[in-house]
């Protein structure tokens, strides 16, 4: 009989195991945008490293807090490698970040420099991203992302 109550238990922790991993996948998918402003600064870049992973960037990696050269975020995809910068702000990002992706993806000697934000870029932003040649990906940016992991699970 203690063999049956055992088994139970295994049966009912490992069920309760799976329901965790599944609830868990759906809520990353099924993200808001309006969550995303709400999210402390780490938080933020927690959330961008998982989206870049589930959209097939590999060895994503977040940089530590202070030092990081304005990247907070390394990744590659496809033999490309990135430096991310994540901005979570409550306006429009300006001309700074661009500046700090540029900066740290010299730094960390990366291909490619990209700024991912819960918000929009200022005209100038974008164009000294276009100058400086750095990828900016903003709120329908990652809207996208997000919806094409939706559709892709």
């Amino acid at each position: 009989m203690e063999i049956y109550y055992i088994l139970g238990f295994c049966i009912l922790f490992l069920a309760a195991l799976i329901l965790t991993f599944i609830l868990g996948k759906h809520y990353r998918r099924n993200y808001k945008l309006s969550e995303m402003d709400e999210m402390e600064g780490t938080d933020f870049e927690e959330f961008c490293a998982a989206l870049l992973a589930e959209r097939g960037f590999d060895e994503v990696e977040i940089t530590k807090a202070s030092g990081d050269y304005g990247i907070d975020i390394l990744a590659q995809k496809e033999g490309v490698t990135y430096a991310v910068q994540c901005k979570r702000y409550s306006e429009p990002v300006g001309v700074k970040a661009i500046q700090e992706a540029y900066a740290g993806r010299d730094y960390y000697d990366r291909m490619v420099g990209a700024v991912m934000t819960n918000q929009y870029f200022t005209a100038p932003a974008v164009e000294a991203a276009k100058k400086l040649k750095i990828l900016l990906w903003d709120r329908g940016y990652i809207d996208s992302m997000l919806e094409e992991s939706r559709k892709n699970k």
